[in-house]
């Protein structure tokens, strides 16, 4: 196994277990809507685009076919849905969530009401880690040849997928970025709504 598989499964285990660890540690302290909006948070992104993109449903290659045999053994097609899914609710939106409040002085009313400066954080924290994650940690797995499937959280699809830039010959395209700029704005109505029904 190379180091820069060993790297992805480490990223990939740690974006998923490590929020738990700190959520279940901190528990008593944290709000009692970090678990349903969590588990809102897996759902909808496994619905949403992580499904499809692994299974490959629709015009797309299944993940297995896109990466390599070592990958495909320590994170299977049959958890990698859901191990993406868990990472995108926990380090993704979690972590966002977490990073709106330190940059709002730790004031709980950008859980209550709509306020844009946290929304722009959340929006640039949400495209900003999906454009480093596809750069440095699945770049093989999304690169030109290995179409991913059409999802309902990226509607244009495979059918236009145009390149938004190139770095290191490393391409960004615009499928794979479009559920983190759909996604901010639901996920912060939601953490609202969940906010003002507790």
């Amino acid at each position: 196994m190379s180091f820069e598989e060993i790297r992805v499964i480490a990223v990939v285990y740690l974006a998923v277990f490590l929020p738990l660890l700190i959520y279940f540690q901190n528990k008593s302290r944290l709000p009692s809507w970090v678990p349903t909006f969590y588990i809102i948070g897996v759902i909808v992104c496994a619905l949403g685009w992580e499904l499809w993109f692994t299974y490959g449903w629709l015009d797309g290659d299944s993940v297995n076919l896109r990466r390599s045999e070592a990958l495909n053994s320590w994170l299977p097609k049959n958890l990698n849905w859901l191990m993406n899914s868990m990472g995108d609710a926990g380090a993704v939106l979690l972590g966002g969530v977490w990073i709106m409040w330190l940059s709002h002085k730790k004031d709980v009313r950008v859980f209550k009401e709509w306020k844009w400066s946290a929304f722009c954080i959340l929006l640039i924290w949400c495209i900003g880690q999906n454009i480093l994650v596809e750069m440095f940690l699945y770049h093989d797995q999304l690169a030109e040849g290995k179409p991913l499937s059409w999802a309902p959280l990226s509607p244009l699809g495979p059918y236009f997928n145009p390149t938004l830039f190139e770095f290191n010959d490393r391409t960004i395209k615009l499928q794979s970025q479009v559920p983190w700029m759909i996604l901010p704005w639901f996920f912060y109505r939601t953490l609202i709504n969940l906010n003002k029904s507790s």
